[in-house]
Formats: structure tokens, sequence, C-alpha cells
């Protein structure tokens, strides 16, 4: 049984359709990247497995329960189990890298500090910011915020790790460092990872298997290696970074794409 499940989710914002029956299944274990276009609900995706979105139809499943139709309550179970780096880090300003970190394990409860403490300084080691508890997320670089938000999903020990676009906006640098941190991550912490990116370099590194979504559905799953050559021409644009031949070029210069 897979450990997460997708299957036949439909979703919408008014008139814009962005799911119309997705169904995706991920392993206990696996590294799985999701790529597609701008727009394509892949953010969504995973905002509707942790219930910060609701699904128009369809079911989510997570490890054998039927979670889409739980209330707060219940989600909060589930975000115990799943840890998410949000897209732009989404540290809080008015918080210590510690305070930032140790968040979620205040969240979901924990109350000795010495235990928050020895959590906090584990977690900042895994992403190699050790001693950067009382520093302001103002004084942190832009892959420093990444690697915070990062110690603060694993803090809470989770099962699964959600990725949010890790390397937009980062340096060659940091998108390197965050690609290694993924990967180790995945070995030492041995959870199931998913990962939404545009970076075809860094997808093509951290997953066992990628999926692409497009027009509302997985339109293509499958290894790297499978990636890479496949046949059909939607994946091949988007992989190769091509624009369809039917765009206008007007359109993508214009700034409107």
């Amino acid at each position: 049984m897979a450990l997460i499940e997708f299957r036949d989710v439909r979703k919408a914002f008014g008139p814009k359709v962005v799911y119309r029956g997705l169904n995706l299944a991920i392993e206990r274990g696996e590294s799985l990247t999701v790529i597609g276009g701008s727009g394509q609900g892949k953010s969504v995706m995973l905002k509707m497995l942790v219930g910060l979105l609701s699904v128009d139809s369809g079911e989510i499943s997570f490890d054998g329960q039927v979670i889409s139709g739980l209330d707060e309550r219940g989600f909060s179970k589930v975000r115990r189990r799943i840890g998410m780096l949000f897209q732009g880090a989404a540290l809080f300003d008015s918080l210590t890298v510690a305070e930032n970190v140790a968040f979620g394990l205040r969240e979901i409860g924990e109350r000795d500090e010495k235990a928050i403490r020895g959590r906090v300084t584990e977690s900042l080691g895994y992403v190699g910011l050790e001693g950067s508890e009382d520093l302001w997320p103002a004084d942190l670089s832009g892959g420093m915020k990444k690697r915070v938000g990062l110690a603060r999903a694993i803090a809470v020990r989770p099962e699964v790790l959600l990725y949010d676009e890790p390397t937009t906006g980062l340096d060659p640098v940091n998108i390197a460092r965050i690609t290694d941190l993924i990967q180790h991550l995945q070995r030492t912490l041995d959870v199931t990872s998913i990962v939404v990116t545009h970076d075809m370099p860094s997808a093509f590194r951290v997953s066992n298997r990628i999926a692409m979504i497009q027009d509302g559905t997985v339109i293509f799953s499958g290894t790297p290696k499978a990636l890479a050559n496949a046949d059909d021409p939607r994946v091949r644009d988007f992989v190769e970074g091509n624009a369809p031949e039917n765009e206008d070029a007007s359109v993508i210069l214009g700034g409107t794409a």
C-alpha cells in the first residue's frame, strides 16, 4: 500500500480548474519530484496534502487513512508526521533562528525546554548552521533562510518531508547546497520526500521518481532515466526548456507567459 495517494482529486478556484483528476501514489521511503509549468498546481497539491487547502472532490489518503475530509483537529495529527519547507522559507521575522526552529515542536505540545534546545541544536547541525541560534531572519541570506526553514521542518522528526520550490531564487552555490542537503536528509533520516521544483538538474539528482503535471492531471511518472528518454513532446519540451511549437513568441517576450 502506498504511503500517500491522491485518487481522482479535483480542485478549482472559481473558473480556474487546477486539477480535473489527479491520481498519484507515493511509496514509503521514496523521493518523488513533481515538475510542471507555472500555474499547474504543484504547490496546491502539497497544500491539499497537509490540509491548508481542501479538495473539491476525490480523496487523499495517508498511511491507509482518508484524510481529505478531516477537520482542523484531525489534520493536526497528520501534520505531526509531515514536515514542509515553504517556498519562501516562511520564517517568523519576530523570532530568532532558535525560536523559529522550535516553533513546530511547541505547536505539537513539547514543553521540555531542555529537549527543545537539544532538538534545535541537532536540527541546525543537520543543515550546517550550528551556532546560528541567536541570529534573526533579517541577518540571514536567502540560502540560510531556506536551511533554517528546513531545520524547522525536520525538528519534529517527520516521516514525510515536502519541499516547495526549495531552490527558487538562490544562486548556483546555494542551489547545489540545498540539493545536496535534500539527498543527505533522505539518506540520514530515512524520510519520504516530495519535491516540487522547476530546477531540472536538481530534480534529476534528488529523485527516485519524477512526475509531471499538466492540464490538471499527471502526464508522466517514471524514473529520471525514463524522463530523459520520454517520447511525449510535452515532456521533452519541458525538460529541454523549449517553448511549445504553437506558442506565440510575442507572448513570451511580452512578459505575459
